[in-house]
């Protein structure tokens, strides 16, 4: 139950991040409510895909997608109010990605995929409704240039496989994941940790 509501959590603040989006590029509220569910639930529908998981959960299910959709009408109604609870989103974001990091690698491996799939495929969970936002809207995916968001997606992953592989139970490498990614998603957030880019020569 715990982990269905922190889930929840998390679609509601991918949700709001999304439909924000879509509030600043000035779209009416069929595309905020477009992008915030396609931010909350899309990289569930490409984990699923991957996985041959048909149809895929979050929309085969009430919860998640219903969540989505009223966290995005919200937010385009009271965008002015949401706006000054940015910090708190992101907290709530980086504890949502943890999590769906971490529950995608258990999904993954509990679908038969091997640990390298796992690993990636719930790293591709986690960031996959953000690189659909982006895209979207015509962007470049804000993880590819400045967010550092893919890396502690993949250290969650990671950590969750390898619990698993020393025989922890699910439930305990779901934790210790979602943990280690939220823990380096806000560390990065709070010192402003970016991923070194290529050296532009003056000439």
């Amino acid at each position: 139950m715990l982990l269905k509501v922190l889930e929840l959590i998390g679609v509601v603040a991918f949700a709001a991040s999304g439909a924000l989006v879509g509030v600043s590029k000035r779209l009416d509220i069929f595309g905020v409510c477009l992008l915030g569910v396609f931010t909350a639930i899309g990289g569930g529908v490409i984990r699923d895909v991957l996985l041959g998981i048909h149809p895929p959960t979050a929309l085969n299910t009430w919860p998640n997608f219903t969540t989505a959709l009223v966290t995005s009408v919200i937010v385009f109604f009271l965008h002015p109010a949401v706006s000054k609870l940015r910090r708190e989103i992101l907290v709530l974001d980086a504890i949502g990605m943890g999590l769906f990091a971490s529950s995608g690698a258990v999904i993954a491996l509990a679908a038969g995929a091997s640990n390298q799939a796992a690993c990636l495929i719930g790293a591709t969970t986690a960031i996959g409704g953000g690189v659909l936002r982006d895209m979207l809207v015509n962007e470049m995916p804000l993880l590819l240039h400045r967010d550092l968001y893919a890396v502690p997606a993949l250290i969650g992953s990671t950590v969750t496989v390898a619990c698993l592989e020393f025989g922890l139970t699910p439930n305990l490498g779901l934790v210790v994941g979602t943990v280690s990614a939220s823990t380096v998603r806000l560390l990065a957030l709070w010192r402003h940790w970016n991923l070194p880019g290529p050296r532009v020569s003056e000439s």
